[in-house]
C-alpha cells in the first residue's frame, strides 16, 4: 500500500537532491513536473542498499507531487529470471511505497535498436571485430589515451550490414559488439568509444528468443528515462563518471527541448557484510548461508524473515542520510533503529533458551496462579494476557551461580531474587549431574510478595524470567550475529571469503521453552523475548513446533566484545 504524501518537516533539514528539487521547481524546469524511477535489475533479491536508493526515488516523488515508476533493466537475459522480477516488487511493497507504473528497459527494444542504426548512418557508432580484452587494451588509461580500433573507420553501409546481421543471429557470442564513436582521448574512459550493444543468444524472461543483441545499460538507461519522461534520475556515486555518456546519448536522442538529468548520492556500504549481488549470490550458490533469505544476509526478504519492519529500515536510511560521498556505515547504527521501532511494538513474552529447573519447596504442589502480565508496556492502553505460576519452573542457566560475586544479583544461594510477575524467592541449594553441571535450583518462596499486593513492595535487587514446566512450549530458537569476522569483507584480502565468515553467526538452540501464550502465532510476528531480546516468528514454524529467529539483542553487545 502507498503510504500518504509526506509533509516536508520544518525541523528536518533538506538533503542535497531535495535541494536540487525545490530549486529545480522554483526555476519551473519540466512545467514543474517531477518524475522519477527505480529501475533494478532482475538478477538478485534486492539489498538494503537498494533500499536506500527505493527512499529516494520513491520518497522524492511522494514528498513533491510527483510519480515514481518501476523499470527493470533486463538487458543481459543470461543472468535474469522472472523470480527476482517478483521478489523485487514484494520487496517494493512491504517497504510501504507502491509504484506509479512498471516498465521494462525490454520495452524499449525496438527504439533503443531504431537509435542504434541512426547513430550508424550518422556515423556515430561503427561495429567492431575485435576481442574484449583487445578493446580493453586498446582504451588505453586514464592519463594515456586509446588508440582506436581497425574498425572505426569501416564504412556506414558495412556497419549497418553487420549490425543488422548481428541482430538476425548470424555470428557468435563475443564475435562482434557495436561501439559509440566518441574521443578514443577523452580523460573519462566511458566516453571513448564504448560498447553499446552486444551479442547474447540466449532467451529473454519477456522476448524469448526474438532478440540476438542486447543494448548495454549506458545505452538504455538515459534513453529510457527519455522514452519515460523522467526529470531526476538519481543513481548511486559509481554512475558519476557515467554521466558525460548519459548526457551525450541523450542530446543525440532528444527530438525536444526536455531532457533528463542524473544526480548521484552515496552509496549504502554497512560493516560486517557485503553489497554486492555477485558476491550475495556466491554465498547462495556455494551454500555458505541457506539462501538469500538466511537472516544473516543483508537481502531485504533475509532481513524481513530476520524481523527487522519496514518502518526500522526506513528510519536508519533517514538516519544515515545522503551525501556526495562514500563511506561505510556501522551495521550498530542499523541495529538501533529495528531495537527502536520494536520497543514500541513487540510484544513481550517469557522464554528460557538455556534451562535449568527452578523448584520452589515450600510452594504446594499441583497449585497453579495465573500471572497477568502487560502484552506491551510502551503502549499505555496494552491489553493483559495470563502465564501459568507453578512449583517447577524453568529459568536461564545463567541465572544462577554456585559461587556469585558480590554485585551478582541474581540467584546464588542464600540469596534473593523477585520471579518476574510472581513472587520473591530465596535460594537453599541445588544440584549437580555426573559431570558437575548444576541441573536443578532449590528455593522458597514468600507468599506474601506475590506482585501486586502489599508485601510486594519489599525491595530486592534482581529480578528473572522464567517459564512453569508443566505450561512450558517447546521451541527452537535460532541466534544470529554478524556474517563475517572482519568489518569491511569486500577490501580485506583473502583467497576465499568462506574464510572471512563468523562460525558463531548462527546458533541453533533447539531445547528452548516459551510461555503458551506465544503458540501458533503466524510467521513475523515480533516478540520480546524479556530480558533476552527481540524475536520473530520463522516461516519454518509449524504446529508442532514453533521456531524463533533473534532479530536483535537488547543492546549491542558485539560492540562491547570487540572492545574489550
Amino acid at each position: 500500500m502507498s503510504e500518504t504524501k509526506q509533509e516536508k518537516s520544518p525541523e528536518r533539514s533538506l538533503n542535497f537532491i531535495e535541494q536540487i528539487v525545490e530549486e529545480d521547481l522554483a526555476k519551473g524546469l519540466n512545467d514543474g513536473r517531477i518524475q522519477t524511477r527505480f529501475p533494478p535489475e532482475p538478477n538478485g533479491y534486492l539489498h538494503i542498499g537498494h533500499a536506500k536508493a527505493i527512499c529516494l526515488d520513491f520518497g522524492i516523488a511522494e514528498r513533491y507531487g510527483g510519480i515514481c515508476n518501476l523499470r527493470f533493466d533486463d538487458t543481459n537475459p543470461a543472468m535474469e529470471d522472472v523470480e527476482y522480477v517478483d521478489a523485487i516488487k514484494e520487496d517494493i511493497k512491504w517497504l510501504g511505497f507502491e509504484w506509479e507504473n512498471i516498465y521494462y528497459a525490454s520495452d524499449y527494444f525496438q527504439k533503443l535498436y531504431d537509435f542504434a542504426l541512426e547513430l550508424i548512418r550518422q556515423g556515430h557508432a561503427y561495429v567492431d571485430e575485435q576481442t574484449s580484452e583487445q578493446i580493453a587494451q586498446q582504451k588505453g588509461t586514464p592519463t594515456t589515451p586509446g588508440i582506436h580500433s581497425p574498425y572505426r573507420d569501416r564504412p556506414i553501409e558495412e556497419s549497418l550490414d553487420l549490425f543488422q546481421r548481428m541482430e538476425a543471429g548470424e555470428f557468435e557470442d563475443g564475435t562482434m559488439t557495436l561501439r559509440a564513436k566518441i574521443d578514443m582521448s577523452s580523460p573519462n574512459m566511458h566516453m571513448r568509444d564504448p560498447i553499446i550493444y552486444r551479442i547474447i543468444k540466449h532467451p529473454h524472461h519477456r522476448t524469448g528468443t526474438q532478440w540476438k543483441v542486447y543494448p548495454m545499460y549506458d545505452f538504455a538507461h538515459g534513453q529510457s528515462d527519455y522514452f519515460e519522461g523522467v526529470t531526476h534520475s538519481l543513481c548511486t556515486l559509481e554512475f558519476e563518471v557515467h554521466r558525460p555518456l548519459y548526457n551525450y546519448l541523450v542530446e543525440l536522442l532528444k527530438t525536444d527541448e526536455y531532457r533528463p538529468h542524473q544526480y548521484e548520492f552515496n552509496r549504502l556500504n554497512l560493516t560486517y557484510t557485503v553489497m554486492s549481488k555477485r558476491r550475495l549470490l556466491e554465498l547462495v550458490k556455494r551454500g555458505l548461508v541457506h539462501g538469500w533469505d538466511d537472516p544473516r544476509m543483508p537481502t531485504l526478504v533475509g532481513l524481513r524473515r530476520r524481523g527487522y519492519t519496514p518502518q526500522s529500515i526506513r528510519n536508519f536510511i533517514d538516519m544515515i542520510g545522503y551525501t556526495k560521498y562514500d563511506g561505510i556505515n556501522d551495521i550498530a547504527q542499523l541495529e538501533f533503529a529495528v531495537r527502536e521501532d520494536l520497543n514500541e511494538h513487540a510484544l513481550r513474552a517469557a522464554a528460557v533458551l538455556d534451562p535449568i529447573k527452578l523448584v520452589l519447596t515450600n510452594y504446594p504442589e499441583g497449585q497453579v496462579e495465573m500471572m497477568p502480565v502487560v502484552d506491551n508496556p510502551q503502549d499505555p492502553e496494552s491489553p493483559t494476557h495470563e502465564i501459568a505460576f507453578s512449583r517447577e519452573l524453568y529459568i536461564e542457566r545463567e541465572d544462577f551461580m554456585e559461587e556469585a560475586p558480590k554485585k551478582y544479583f541474581r540467584l546464588a544461594p542464600g540469596r534473593e531474587v523477585r520471579l518476574r510477575a510472581g513472587y520473591i524467592v530465596k535460594c537453599t541449594g541445588f544440584e549437580k549431574d555426573e559431570e558437575g553441571n548444576v541441573t536443578t535450583v532449590f528455593a522458597e518462596y514468600d507468599p506474601d510478595t506475590k506482585t501486586g499486593m502489599p508485601g510486594a513492595n519489599r525491595k530486592v535487587k534482581g529480578t528473572i524470567h522464567w517459564v512453569s514446566t508443566a505450561h512450558a512450549l517447546p521451541v527452537e530458537v535460532r541466534l544470529y550475529d554478524r556474517l563475517f569476522t572482519v568489518e569491511d569483507p569486500s577490501s580485506t584480502q583473502c583467497n576465499d571469503i568462506a574464510e572471512l565468515l563468523n562460525p558463531e553467526s548462527e546458533i541453533i538452540l533447539p531445547t528452548a521453552y516459551a510461555e503458551q501464550w506465544v503458540k501458533g502465532a503466524a510467521p513475523g510476528t515480533h516478540y520480546q523475548f524479556v530480558r533476552k531480546g527481540y524475536f520473530t516468528v520463522d516461516p519454518d514454524s509449524t504446529e508442532e513446533r514453533m521456531v524463533f529467529n533473534q532479530t536483535v539483542g537488547l543492546r549491542d553487545s558485539w560492540g562491547k566484545i570487540k572492545n574489550k
